[in-house]
């Protein structure tokens, strides 16, 4: 696909690009995925963090997969999620439905946030049992 953009957005796109330290088509074809998501989910939004680009929902410090996470803890019970979770129900039905049409993107990124705290606890535990020994 080839896709004619005016210049100066073009060069806004190359800055931004350098700055995340991304190829100028890597980045437009993120925001392209991005906000084809955004129009079809527009509660949704993504964030950079330390293992990498997830989805979250806007206006919340939450992540799509742990608000699915929180449902599942509550025995698939969206309401009751959204009780624990101190939002509308309606809220929390959006991140499911996003979810649900991104799955194994959703189900990777819980993977590793689940494989990174796992790893994280293990390290203050072992830490804890130095300091005491």
């Amino acid at each position: 696909m080839s896709l004619r953009v005016a210049e100066a957005t073009a060069a806004e796109l190359e800055r931004a690009a350098r700055r995340r330290g991304l190829s100028r088509s890597e980045l437009a074809e993120r925001y392209l995925i991005e906000g084809v998501a955004q129009d079809e989910f527009p509660e949704i939004g993504f964030r950079d963090g330390a293992l990498g680009r997830r989805a979250m929902l806007l206006g919340t410090r939450l992540d799509v997969w742990q608000v699915l996470e929180t449902v599942r803890n509550h025995g698939n019970s969206v309401e009751q999620a959204a009780q624990y979770l101190g939002l509308p129900v309606e809220r929390v039905r959006a991140a499911v439905r996003y979810a649900a049409a991104h799955r194994e993107e959703v189900e990777q990124v819980a993977a590793r946030e689940i494989e990174a705290a796992a790893r994280a606890e293990k390290l203050w535990r072992a830490e804890q049992e130095l300091l005491a020994s």
